[in-house]
């Protein structure tokens, strides 16, 4: 490779080839979209706050918190420190303080740039407090070293910053959504970053020129780097279920967007909306299997020849594998008859295997790990977005990577994706459910993803969750219920009979005959679609027990 291997190593030459072309529009005060950065000024910018912050000691290999809301800062912040070198550290503000606080501290970080609230926080609570370095977006520099503001003049006039980075340097360290437990920071080298821009690139069909809703604003750190104009949402981005779908709606047909990421929640409440999306040629959903109902509904709002994806992957490795909705609509009474969720077949150059269920670490790969085709097992992912390791975390990495034999393909990293699953004869990957959130009862193994579909088909249902109360190896398996809006508790008896003679129709299903009614199922902050379980698993010890 010539020149740097870094994410924004192409926004030089976009800014030379296009310079008026806007790369990334916010809302401004009432959401009027007046705040927008082409091009040049994303380039020119983001090369003076980067020069700006190396006077500051923040340079090449400074991992520095970022706390800043999706407005033109964040995004100049970003690129700032992709082109200085350093290594910007993103934890999703809304999870437990607790766990807020353990994750900052677990970073190390040297530098802190946030909000002014963000920095309040960060002395009243202790966060990050390795930081010597503090830098806020706030008019003053109130509980820190400098402003924005202030950075961004004392490098103006620097010239191009762009650090002469190299495929293993480390690039960020992006914090899981904890849907699980607590939030891991994945170690993102420069390579992850350029590996995962090219296949998105190409399994997309992303072409430069196009313009972008993207509703969860790291992903839209990509579109720079692949030619296309960010129109940042005017949403709450933790609470993408509760977005207003007037506003987008509006930011859709005002700037012809052609493209819309979102997680299943969002395209849920488009879905609901029910207006026509006649500008979008592609959407794509993620951060859990989407209902059948709500593809068939997107895909009915797009115009005919637009393409509704579903990639699959994690934070540890993006992407793995895809199905567009047409495809995925076509296997849906498989999936409502136990089968699991088809996530499509994997994104080249992906290699993708099924090794036997464990929960201890494999220190070596053998081809004996690897069951038949067919047969669920734990899904294991090698490719170029792999990632390698969690920061200041050995014994999850430990559990979640594998390393090939030295002469096999370098000794590459194989990632433990953490969930259970199977191929078809189609060469299909087929996706049951976390592997943590297994039900192992006396007489077998049930997933979450073969159970809780079956159950959803009743009309009262929203949805459902499989837990399992006791030890593994005895578990009860316990069916969590969220009924639809305006369904009277008088009405949970029937509901509940119905449901268990649904479940008396299959084999695997049919040991299930303990349901309890919850009002609102616990979802991730990240993309308010990953279901609770371990949540709702305390819950339903604490229900059966008062019931006795």
């Amino acid at each position: 490779m010539t020149g740097p291997c870094n994410i924004a190593a192409a926004l030089p030459s976009l800014a030379a080839a296009h310079p008026d072309r806007v790369a990334i529009r916010c809302p401004g005060h009432g959401g009027r979209y007046d705040v927008a950065l082409d091009y040049a000024q994303l380039d020119a910018r983001s090369d003076a706050i980067a020069a700006g912050l190396a006077r500051r000691g923040i340079v090449r290999g400074t991992r520095t918190v970022v706390m800043v809301r999706p407005t033109p800062e964040f995004f100049l912040l970003m690129f700032a420190l992709f082109k200085a070198g350093a290594v910007p550290v993103l934890v999703d503000p809304g999870i437990d303080r607790r766990a807020l606080k353990q994750c900052l501290g677990e970073a190390q970080a040297e530098a802190f740039i946030g909000i002014p609230l963000a920095m309040l926080a960060r002395r009243l609570l202790g966060w990050a407090t390795s930081a010597r370095t503090c830098v806020t977006t706030g008019a003053r520099a109130w509980l820190a070293d400098a402003t924005l503001a202030q950075v961004e003049h004392d490098g103006a006039g620097a010239g191009p910053q762009l650090a002469d980075t190299r495929p293993d340097d480390i690039a960020a360290i992006l914090f899981t959504s904890g849907s699980t437990g607590v939030p891991k920071g994945v170690v993102y080298r420069q390579r992850h970053f350029v590996a995962q821009v090219e296949m998105l690139r190409t399994a997309l069909g992303v072409e430069a020129g196009g313009v972008d809703l993207p509703t969860f604003p790291p992903f839209a750190l990509f579109d720079p780097a692949l030619g296309l104009t960010s129109i940042i949402p005017d949403m709450d981005p933790t609470r993408p279920a509760a977005a207003d779908p007037r506003k987008l709606l509006a930011a859709i047909e005002r700037f012809g967007v052609t493209r819309l990421f979102g997680s299943p929640a969002l395209m849920g409440v488009l879905a609901a909306h029910g207006a026509a999306l006649p500008t979008v040629r592609r959407a794509t959903s993620a951060g859990a299997p989407v209902p059948p109902e709500v593809v068939a509904k997107m895909l009915a709002l797009l115009p005919g020849d637009a393409q509704f994806w579903t990639p699959y992957g994690a934070t540890e490795c993006l992407p793995v594998a895809m199905i567009e909705g047409r495809e995925l609509l076509t296997l849906r009474e498989r999936t409502e008859r136990g089968a699991g969720t088809c996530v499509g077949r994997p994104v080249p150059p992906n290699v993708v295997r099924i090794i036997r269920v464990s929960d201890e670490a494999i220190e070596r790969w053998s081809d004996e790990l690897q069951v038949p085709d067919g047969e669920v097992g734990e899904i294991i992912v090698a490719g170029p977005t792999a990632t390698d390791s969690y920061f200041n975390r050995d014994a999850q990495t430990r559990l979640a990577k594998i390393r090939e034999q030295p002469g096999e393909a370098g000794g590459r990293i194989v990632h433990r994706m953490g969930d259970l699953g199977y191929f078809d004869a189609d060469g299909r990957l087929w996706f049951c459910g976390r592997k943590s959130q297994r039900v192992v009862t006396a007489a077998g193994t049930l997933c979450t993803e073969q159970v809780e579909p079956v159950f959803n088909t009743h009309p009262d249902v929203r949805r459902t969750a499989l837990v399992g109360l006791g030890a593994r190896g005895a578990q009860r398996p316990v069916l969590c219920v969220e009924l639809n809006h305006g369904i009277a508790r008088a009405q949970r008896p029937r509901i509940a009979d119905e449901l268990r003679g649904i479940g008396a129709r299959f084999a695997h299903t049919s040991c299930i005959d303990t349901v309890v009614f919850h009002p609102r199922f616990p979802v991730d902050i990240r993309h308010n679609a990953k279901i609770g379980r371990e949540k709702l698993a305390a819950w339903a010890v604490k229900q059966l027990r008062s019931k006795q």
